[in-house]
């Protein structure tokens, strides 16, 4: 029986801690979508799935914008966010359908926009379309004109064999979701993705989303797979990716840059290099053009717990410093995995990751920590008020834990979206909105 959503977002917002996190001020959660809880086993696209999942969240079109997925409908949905949460009139209040492709699973969606066009809004994502090869996938791109109210016939960027969206770590464990959307200084589309044979591609696009160039072969072989790749444009015109390497126990972080707005590569350097495994690389540029990188690191290697790293480079993929950790040992034994990182556009950042309680396979809270000095010192980590899955549940996303779940604007405000589903119940995707007025209180240093 499907839920009330009323009342589960009753329920919700009722659960939500009052006290501050990170010194921030947060307001109450509001739910964006309610479905059930079912997850039948694998059978390609005659999968019987019915709920909701892939949350992502971006400052885009000139406001606050958000996409998920609906499994029952296989499809990628989108919403723009207006005061108090509540969804914005310019899509009459209900969710734009942007893959229309009910015959194939679309999953891990991610929005990008640029300032310089406000009503321009990029959703990438993953579409579960098998072509012969040993794995299903390709990746889609869909652009609005007019800040989400309608969006363009998604193209297929990759067109290929290799099972595009898959981030490998071994031959029988990959995560869905490896690929990542971003907007250059001058306005062009720049969209990566990795594939389960190993290959990390990126396509450009110079006219809006209308068009892009054949996909570029970055790194990555069958031998050392490229996964989870993130990208970040400076505003000097310089491009980064990042991406880890899976079938290797001491995994490390890889950072290339571009000095042509993507069409080419300098040679990758490794950053957090050790005997740990590092995954799942995110990169951001702050105002002032100094690059920033987070990443989960195990040190007993990829089973056991993790922790995140941060460093910093004011000189591009080239001038990064040692690696520090700004998780803490505040976990109980549990892991700090799958981190997301946002900037304000000045020197403002904040880091969000998945808590992953000691012996569980599925993560069950958020945490955060800010810096409003461009990395040089952290708050103290804190819990992010409302993100906890209720008793018997976990969060999302259950194709694959690469999403982006975190925003950061210039005012200052953090909007972060989180999923979770509990077996054979219910399903339900929930936004969380704060302030980093007075965000250093505690802070950790380095």
């Amino acid at each position: 029986m499907r839920p009330k959503v009323g009342i589960v977002f009753a329920i919700l917002a009722s659960a939500m801690p009052a006290a501050p996190a990170a010194g921030m001020a947060w307001e109450p959660a509001t739910g964006i979508a309610a479905g059930r809880g079912e997850k039948g086993p694998w059978q390609q696209n005659d999968s019987r799935y019915d709920y909701v999942d892939d949350a992502t969240v971006a400052f885009a079109g000139g406001g606050l914008a958000v996409a998920w997925v609906d499994q029952k409908r296989k499809d990628v949905l989108f919403q723009r966010i207006g005061p108090g949460g509540r969804p914005d009139g310019n899509t009459r209040g209900k969710p734009v359908n942007v893959s229309r492709s009910p015959a194939t699973f679309s999953w891990q969606p991610r929005i990008a926009g640029t300032a310089t066009r406000p009503g321009r809004i990029y959703l990438l994502w993953q579409e579960i379309i098998f072509s012969g090869g040993s794995h299903g996938g390709d990746i889609l791109f869909a652009a609005s004109g007019d800040g989400g109210a309608r969006f363009s016939a998604p193209i297929n960027l990759s067109r290929s064999r290799g099972g595009d969206g898959k981030g490998r770590l071994t031959g029988e464990i990959w995560s869905n979701g490896s690929h990542d959307l971003a907007v250059a200084a001058d306005g062009s589309v720049l969209a990566a993705w990795t594939e389960y044979h190993g290959a990390l591609w990126l396509a450009r696009s110079q006219d809006g989303g209308a068009s892009f160039t054949a996909p570029l072969r970055v790194a990555g072989d069958d031998a050392r797979p490229a996964r989870a790749p993130s990208l970040a444009a400076g505003p000097d015109g310089k491009v980064y990716l990042a991406w880890t390497v899976g079938e290797d126990p001491k995994a490390d972080i890889h950072v290339a840059q571009s000095d042509d707005g993507g069409a080419s590569f300098g040679p990758a350097r490794r950053i957090g290099a050790g005997p740990g495994h590092a995954d799942a690389p995110r990169l951001a540029v702050d105002g002032e053009g100094v690059l920033h990188l987070v990443f989960a690191e195990a040190p007993a290697g990829q089973d056991g717990p993790s922790r995140i790293r941060y460093a910093r480079s004011p000189g591009g993929a080239a001038g990064f410093g040692p690696a520090r950790t700004i998780s803490a040992s505040m976990h109980g034994g549990a892991g700090a995995a799958y981190p997301a990182l946002a900037t304000d556009g000045r020197k403002g950042l904040a880091v969000i990751w998945e808590v992953l309680p000691a012996g569980a396979a599925r993560p069950r809270a958020l945490h955060i920590v800010t810096s409003s000095d461009g990395g040089e010192s952290f708050s103290a980590p804190a819990p992010v008020p409302g993100s906890a899955a209720e008793p018997g549940a976990s969060n999302g996303s259950h194709q694959g834990l690469l999403g982006k779940k975190l925003a950061l604007d210039a005012a200052g405000r953090v909007a972060i979206v989180n999923s979770s589903m509990l077996p054979g119940e219910r399903s339900r995707i929930w936004l969380i909105r704060g302030l980093t007025g007075g965000l250093m209180q505690g802070r950790m240093q380095p």
